[in-house]
């Protein structure tokens, strides 16, 4: 997972909340609320980092609080989040994200800077993410299910092309040019590749190891 920076909330969604009587059903300008969830996760799922784009065949409006429980958050955008389709008409076993956790609470939230997500979770080396909290690590299996099969495929796709990368560089140099690369990897404000946050996780892992 990455953290996510939130930003104002489209000024249409403001206006919305202004005029009662208002819900999430009646707000009618979703497609500026997609765009701008996609651009501050730049392009990424809030939960797998896959890719996302601003329209509802490509991704999900997410309520981190769900509706259903938590009505008076249905329009607070700090709340709202953008996930990816998550196997949506799949059997259960093969839904994640959004799709798989329905009404369910999560104890982290992305989005949350007092939660720290990124320092939350851990991957390991066959793809799989776990969390050192217990409720967490539960919620990423049961609730998310982010260690379907293909999920972790990814996200070992991405410690094996940064082990490739490295293996080009010249040895006494390595350390700084991960640094550099690392800086590449976060900088700009468009889409990042799906799943880079495994890349830039990994990296700070190495790093922490070579200091």
């Amino acid at each position: 997972m990455r953290a996510i920076t939130k930003g104002p909330a489209p000024q249409s969604l403001i206006a919305h909340c202004r005029n009662p009587p208002c819900d999430y059903d009646n707000y009618q300008d979703k497609d500026t609320l997609r765009e701008a969830l996609v651009a501050e996760q730049r392009g990424l799922c809030c939960y797998c980092m896959g890719r996302i784009r601003p329209n509802s065949d490509a991704m999900k409006i997410e309520h981190w609080r769900c509706r259903a429980n938590y009505p008076e958050d249905q329009l607070n955008y700090d709340n709202l989040l953008g996930a990816c389709r998550g196997g949506e008409g799949k059997p259960g076993k093969l839904q994640h994200c959004d799709t798989r956790k329905g009404d369910a609470d999560l104890c982290l939230n992305p989005a949350n800077p007092n939660h720290a997500i990124e320092a939350r979770v851990q991957y390991l080396p066959d793809g799989t993410i776990k969390s050192d909290d217990d409720t967490f690590d539960s919620q990423l299996k049961d609730v998310l299910n982010l260690n379907l099969p293909f999920l972790q495929n990814h996200r070992r796709r991405a410690l094996r092309a940064l082990m490739k990368w490295m293996e080009r560089q010249p040895q006494p140099d390595l350390r700084r040019r991960i640094e550099r690369q690392k800086e590449k990897y976060d900088a700009g404000n468009g889409n990042l590749t799906r799943f880079r946050p495994v890349t830039v996780w990994w990296m700070d892992w190495i790093l922490a190891r070579m200091a």
